[in-house]
């Protein structure tokens, strides 16, 4: 492997949205007839949404559950990035008392620490961190590694199962996520896409267990029931007891990545102070050292990056025009992960106990040959 991209190797073609920069290799992605992605027809079909009514349908919705609970009358999951600032933002100009809940990343990193510790900070807000057993996510994490090409796994099915186990647990009613992906991303039906809800069947069929259950890790994986436990989702009898909800608050506000971070700005977040190895920008995913790794990997599997999701979201919303994101892309996409946020790759291997020798070789175990030709 090069410093740069894989070496000796390159990629055959790959047709992409005539809008912006998506492919057709992206899981779940849908074009029309006329090379439109899913994505984009997604967000044109916005236009038609009243969003004050949207805000008003919001205000209804919160203020069922403004009184009546002695604590806390929603819960909203964060990791400290853009985006949490802006859910939280939000939610205290609507008057609830909210409890954050974070599910504590792989690997984190020190400006996530940071990032997180101010938004905790925040008048009006209480909140909680769940940390599970390092040496059991290690595990997960090589395991994810070797066998889904994706060390992410664990962390995508904490941050998905932390939020409503607490929210069982403290009996609060309300969960605030953030945007509907498969709306924003179009890697899902039309029924995923416009729905309100995040519940049991979305993380089922969208929440990134990629086929493998916490359960499987105890029959198939030498785990104990002790050790996957906090990576178990609720029993839905008693989420459906308590009346536990968990909703998109961006089908309720025009959701935009870019104007959250400028939110967030102004509540003190601070982005990387330059622009994120093998992303577009040094505002996203500043929280998990691990997360080059994941992105690349996407890169080994698909043929595309980061830099590719975050460019089709700035060309659909005007801020670059089209050619200027597939100049961004050519150079962004597909790096190396030879160092994220500055930490260099041995040191966040060594936190899971993999060489880089071995790391090569399960990249091109996961390589998919016919894209990287």
């Amino acid at each position: 492997m090069s410093s740069r991209k894989m070496s000796g190797r390159k990629m055959r073609y790959i047709h992409r949205c005539t809008r912006c920069l998506l492919p057709e290799t992206k899981p779940g992605l849908t074009f029309d007839e006329k090379g439109v992605c899913s994505a984009c027809r997604n967000y044109e079909n916005r236009e038609n949404i009243n969003w004050d009514e949207r805000w008003s349908q919001l205000q209804s919705l919160v203020n069922e559950y403004a009184n009546g609970y002695e604590s806390y009358n929603c819960l909203i999951p964060v990791s400290g990035g853009k985006d949490s600032f802006f859910q939280v933002n939000t939610i205290l100009k609507l008057g609830l008392r909210p409890l954050l809940v974070t599910a504590t990343t792989c690997h984190p990193s020190e400006l996530g620490k940071q990032n997180l510790s101010t938004l905790q900070g925040i008048p009006g807000v209480d909140s909680i961190q769940i940390t599970p057993d390092r040496e059991v996510r290690r595990r997960m994490n090589v395991l994810g590694l070797r066998r889904l090409g994706d060390i992410s796994w664990p962390e995508h099915v904490s941050i998905f199962t932390t939020p409503v186990k607490v929210a069982v647990n403290f009996g609060i009613p309300l969960i605030i996520w953030g945007e509907n992906p498969q709306n924003e991303y179009g890697t899902g039906s039309e029924t995923d896409a416009s729905s309100f809800l995040l519940d049991k069947r979305w993380v089922n069929r969208h929440g990134g267990l990629l086929g493998l259950t916490p359960e499987a890790l105890v029959d198939f994986h030498h785990f104990t029931y002790r050790e996957i436990l906090p990576y178990v989702y609720p029993a839905q009898e008693e989420i459906d007891r308590l009346g536990v909800k968990g909703i998109f608050l961006g089908q309720y506000v025009p959701w935009d990545g870019f104007h959250n971070k400028r939110v967030a700005e102004g509540m003190g977040f601070k982005a990387h102070r330059k622009r994120v190895e093998g992303s577009a920008c040094d505002y996203e995913n500043l929280d998990n050292l691990q997360t080059g790794i994941h992105d690349y990997f996407k890169w080994l599997k698909y043929g595309f990056g980061r830099a590719t999701d975050i460019c089709s979201s700035w060309i659909r919303r005007g801020y670059i025009s089209r050619e200027q994101g597939k100049e961004i892309v050519r150079d962004r996409d597909g790096m190396y992960p030879s160092s994220y946020l500055d930490v260099p790759l041995a040191e966040i291997l060594d936190n899971i106990g993999v060489t880089k020798r071995q790391f090569d070789e399960i990249c091109e175990k996961h390589t998919n040959k016919e894209i990287h030709l």
